[in-house]
Formats: structure tokens, C-alpha cells, sequence
């Protein structure tokens, strides 16, 4: 088997009613590229991995994951493991992998991309031993990740009601950041970690993150009033949050994050139990990854 596609078909703003068409475009889309491949669809949250991880013991060479953010961390996870590379086919609701490697978001373009387009190795990151391709972080941004999973309804305009409402509610707390070259510790809203610049839907949390620069980004928000924060948030779209007073930014290989309690954190949105120290490390060059041929070397 040269090629697997794994549709998440609730993914983003997606129904299941329309998994049968996905599956329909994908099987034309592996004919059309003359490669021999299958096409299966998640059938349960977290899924994707062990679909992911029966391809590759199959043959496939090339992975695609038709979905979001966390479908896209479940196959990249078994295709860094394997060596295989990655595609991808953006379904999400904000899609912050694929915009901040600048792929298309158009499906019938992403797809020719995913199974044929030339190979661009980026890095990866772990908190704890969990894989990251995109963004993970602590505090707030944690704390919404888990809110939004629990959303009935998915988008732009429903995460923006979410997270006003979660901002009145969520109390800061304070970390300690350690890395190779400095120690602090801060009142902070929420500390992000980034492999690309954004969160998704245009939100950039780390402007000067690059995914094949060897680093990961920390960006530390400082505790602030709820007005502030609400003032402020123009900036995610603008892409000037690193120049906000009070934030520290951090590019390192490894960090270690802790607090007095232990410390839910979230990989790619999906969130996970973790302990009161946290250690997060990047793994240069560990992804092969199909991007437009326009983006080739960049």
C-alpha cells in the first residue's frame, strides 16, 4: 500500500453525513494519483492512531490526516515513529497546523498536496512524553482547550462566546520556567508552546516560532485584569502579541514548567493530566511533511 487517508468526519464543521462523500473524494484523489492506497474514517475521539499505526504495518508510506488539529497530532505522532511523512487535509474548525505551514485549505488542492507534494521536514515537541506538532501549553490555554472539546457546536463564533465567558471565570496562577540559559518565575495567564505560529483562525500566539528552527517558542502571558485581556486580544489576529508589556518569550530545545500543584496541559488541543513539573523538549527535523510545491524549501 503506497498511501492511507484517515477522515475524522465530525472534525471542525463537519457532520457525519458527509463522510461518505470525504471517502468518495479521497478514493478518486488515490486513483488520480495512480497510487494504491485506503481510505478509512475515525469512528471514536482518538481513534486516528491505531487506524494510523495499521497502514503503516501495511506498507504505506505516506499518511494523510483529513481533519483537525487532533486528528493531525494522533497520525503524525505514528508517522514520525515510523519515518513515514505526513499530509494533510485541512477539516477543522481553525486549522492552526495547516495555516501556519501555509498549506491549502481547499480540499481538493490539500489533497493532491497530501499524497503527492514535495517533503519539508519540521521539528516536533513533547510535554511529558506527549507529542506535539503544532502548539501545547499551560494555565488558560489548557483550561480552554478543555472547554472547547466539550463544545456541542464548533467555530469561530462559538469559541469566541466560549472564551469570553471562561476569561471571567479563570484566576491566573504563578510558574516557574527553567531553560538552559535562564530561570523566572511570573503570575501568568497562560504559557504556550509553539512549533508554528498559530492557534488557528488566524489567532497567532507565537510570531516568531519557525517549525524547522530546531526551537520551540514559550510565550508567558502575564496575569492581567479581564478588561485588559479583552483590550489586548486584538492582538492574537494581528500577530503582535510578543510585544505586549510584561510578556516574556522564551526559544529554547528544552524546558522544564512547575507550579505548586500539578498541571493540566494540552497538546495540539487535546488535554491531558500532568504533574507539577512539567518537561518540554523539541525533536529537530523529526517530521516529513507534503507542503505545495511553491512552498518547497521554506
Amino acid at each position: 500500500m503506497d498511501a492511507g487517508i484517515i477522515i475524522n468526519p465530525v472534525a471542525g464543521l463537519q457532520r457525519r453525513r458527509t463522510a461518505a462523500g470525504a471517502v468518495l473524494q479521497a478514493e478518486a484523489a488515490l486513483r488520480k494519483c495512480s497510487l494504491d492506497g485506503a481510505v478509512r474514517c475515525t469512528e471514536q475521539r482518538r481513534s486516528a492512531r491505531e487506524i494510523a499505526r495499521s497502514m503503516i504495518a501495511r506498507g504505506a508510506k505516506t499518511l494523510v490526516a483529513w481533519g483537525g488539529d487532533g486528528t493531525i497530532n494522533e497520525v503524525a505522532s505514528e508517522v514520525a515513529s515510523a519515518g513515514a511523512t505526513l499530509g494533510v487535509v485541512p477539516g477543522g474548525s481553525g486549522n492552526g497546523f495547516a495555516r501556519g505551514l501555509g498549506l491549502d485549505l481547499r480540499v481538493g488542492a490539500a489533497l493532491r498536496t497530501a499524497l503527492t507534494g514535495p517533503v519539508r521536514r519540521i521539528d516536533t515537541g513533547e510535554v511529558d512524553g506527549r507529542f506535539f506538532a503544532n502548539v501545547a501549553g499551560i494555565g488558560f490555554d489548557a483550561h480552554l482547550a478543555g472547554t472547547f472539546n466539550r463544545l456541542a457546536r464548533r467555530g469561530a463564533a462559538a469559541y469566541f462566546r466560549a472564551g469570553v465567558r471562561e476569561l471571567q471565570r479563570y484566576r491566573a496562577e504563578t510558574y516557574t520556567v527553567r531553560s538552559a540559559h535562564e530561570t523566572f518565575t511570573m503570575p501568568a495567564f497562560l504559557l504556550a508552546v509553539a512549533n508554528c505560529r498559530e492557534y488557528g483562525s488566524g489567532a497567532v500566539i507565537a510570531p516568531r516560532a519557525r517549525p524547522d528552527d530546531g526551537l520551540l517558542d514559550l510565550v508567558c502571558v502575564p496575569a492581567r485584569s479581564l478588561p485588559w485581556l479583552l483590550v489586548q486580544s486584538f492582538r492574537l489576529f494581528a500577530g503582535t502579541v510578543d510585544r505586549l508589556r510584561g510578556i516574556r518569550c522564551v526559544s529554547a530545545t528544552a524546558l522544564e514548567l512547575s507550579a505548586d500543584r500539578p498541571l493540566p496541559f494540552h497538546v495540539d488541543g487535546e488535554v491531558y493530566a500532568g504533574g507539577p513539573c512539567l518537561r518540554v523538549r523539541v525533536a529537530p527535523s523529526s517530521l516529513r511533511v507534503r507542503v505545495p510545491a511553491s512552498l518547497r524549501g521554506k
